[in-house]
């Protein structure tokens, strides 16, 4: 506890040290690593494992996607990047817009899961975080290490966070941190969402988002539709990640 104390003392006089910003665009890079993950699913079929070998190879260079996250100290936009047309694969976008609101505690997600569109609203909950003394540079901010899990998915959550950003705001569905989060890693490497570029602005329109249709459920709800899918997935040696984000 004390190296970590020294540790975000340190990161805070750094921070003070420089002109604080917390309005602006990160862009991320997420990267699926399918054999990884085919690796877990010990439950698969081997005409699941084939198919899986089909569609994705067997690259150990994964499956990568652009994202983009548009934060302010109170509010925070999570979506799909402009061009995801990456190693061959060009599918039809789906709706995937995270929304957080720190001022009002409150969080509306639009999200195709499962062929049906949903809008998540609900009061925002924070992943349970343990902040450990390790640092590391990303995208040129030096920053600390938290871990967590994810109890629906059953996934541990790696996340490198910068104080030097004084925002709570993350990538996906996590948040929570004394600093914006610049790095995730899910399952030690299974999936890796690494920030490029952070680019400071004055943000105008940004999260203006359009009127979108989907069935209002809570987290709770969400939640539950995924530990059921996985559940019957298993039960049916199945990927659940077909339809699924991992």
């Amino acid at each position: 506890m004390r190296k970590i104390a020294l540790l975000l003392l340190i990161l805070s006089f750094s921070a003070f040290c420089q002109e604080v910003k917390t309005e602006g665009i990160v862009q991320y890079e997420r990267t699926t690593f399918w054999a990884n993950i085919m690796s877990r699913l010990t439950y698969l079929s081997a005409e699941e494992r084939d198919r899986i070998k089909l569609t994705w190879g067997s690259s150990d260079e994964g499956w990568k996607q652009k994202m983009t996250l548009a934060f302010t100290e109170n509010q925070s936009l999570y979506q799909q990047g402009e061009d995801n047309a990456e190693q061959g694969w060009s599918g039809r976008k789906e709706t995937f817009f995270l929304t957080k609101n720190f001022a009002s505690e409150h969080s509306t997600d639009y999200i195709d899961l499962l062929g049906k569109s949903y809008i998540v609203d609900d009061t925002l909950h924070a992943p349970t975080w343990k902040i450990l003394n390790q640092i590391k540079e990303v995208a040129g901010y030096i920053c600390m290490k938290a871990v967590t899990v994810d109890t629906v998915k059953n996934q541990t959550i790696t996340a490198w966070f910068a104080q030097d950003i004084p925002v709570q705001a993350g990538p996906e569905r996590f948040f929570g941190l004394p600093g914006l989060i610049l790095e995730l890693d899910v399952n030690d490497g299974d999936v890796t969402i690494i920030a490029s570029k952070v680019e400071f602005k004055k943000l105008t329109n940004e999260f203006n988002l359009k009127k979108m249709k989907g069935k209002k459920i809570s987290d709770a709800e969400y939640n539950k539709i995924i530990a059921d899918f996985i559940k019957e997935s298993i039960k049916g040696e199945r990927n659940p990640f077909w339809g699924l984000r991992y």
